[in-house]
C-alpha cells in the first residue's frame, strides 16, 4: 500500500441563523477478513447499503483465514457503502474496505477525502488488525479501535489490547456491537468528533 499521507477536508457546523444546509463528510470502516465492517455499515446504514460481495469457495482456502469464521458465505470484493444522518446539519459517508489482503490496494482509493476511520478488531485473531493500524498511522488519518465482542471471544482489558496493538494513548478505544445499530453509531459519533478535534488541532498548529 502506498503510505503517503492523504489530505482531509475539515468539516464544520453550519453558522449563522437561516443555514441549514447539512454538512457531509467520510468515514471508513477498515479491519481484516471476517471482523465485521459490512455488518456495522448495513446495521446503521439509512439506506440500503451498496454491498461489492462475493461468495466464499474452496479456491479462497489456504488464502483467506476461516479458521475463526467458519459460517461466513460472502466476502466483499470491493467496498461496502452507506449513509447515516448524525444530526440535521451532519451526513456520514461510510466506506467499508475489504478485508483480505489482495484487495488491500484499494484501501489508497478509499481513503481519499476521509476525514478518519474505524478500525474494527476480532480479539480471536488480534494479528491481524496489525496492518490496518500500521497503515492509518502511516497515512495520518485519525482513526480508532472498536472491539468487536464476538460471542466467543476472549476478553482482554482495553489497557491490555492497547499494548498488544502498541497503540499511542491518544487513539481512542472503544467496545462496540456491530450488528447493534445504536452501539455502532456511538463508534460513528466517537470517531467523527475524534478527528474533528484532531483537524482542529492540525491547523492550529499551521
Amino acid at each position: 500500500m502506498d503510505f503517503a499521507p492523504y489530505s482531509t477536508q475539515h468539516v464544520t457546523a453550519p453558522s449563522g441563523p437561516g443555514n441549514n444546509r447539512a454538512k457531509s463528510t467520510k468515514i471508513v470502516v477498515a479491519g481484516g477478513f471476517g471482523v465485521g465492517k459490512t455488518t456495522l455499515v448495513g446495521a446503521v446504514s439509512e439506506i440500503v447499503p451498496l454491498r461489492t460481495e462475493a461468495m466464499v469457495t474452496d479456491a479462497s482456502a489456504g488464502i483467506d483465514p476461516l479458521g475463526a469464521t467458519p459460517n461466513k458465505e460472502t466476502t466483499t470484493v470491493a467496498m461496502d457503502f452507506g449513509r447515516i444522518t448524525l444530526t440535521d446539519d451532519l451526513v456520514l459517508y461510510l466506506f467499508g474496505t475489504p478485508g483480505q489482503r489482495r484487495f488491500w490496494f484499494m484501501w489508497d482509493d478509499l481513503m481519499r477525502g476521509a476525514i478518519g476511520a474505524i478500525v474494527l478488531i476480532d480479539t480471536r485473531r488480534l494479528a491481524d488488525s496489525f496492518a490496518a493500524v500500521d497503515f492509518f498511522e502511516a497515512v495520518e488519518i485519525p482513526f480508532l479501535i472498536a472491539v468487536n465482542g464476538f460471542d466467543d471471544a476472549p476478553r482482554h482489558s482495553m489497557d491490555e489490547l492497547r499494548r498488544a496493538l502498541a497503540l499511542p494513548h491518544h487513539v481512542p478505544m472503544i467496545e462496540i456491537d456491530a450488528r447493534d445499530r445504536e452501539s455502532a453509531k456511538q463508534a460513528l459519533i466517537r470517531v467523527t468528533e475524534y478527528s474533528l478535534e484532531f483537524l482542529a488541532d492540525q491547523s492550529a498548529l499551521h
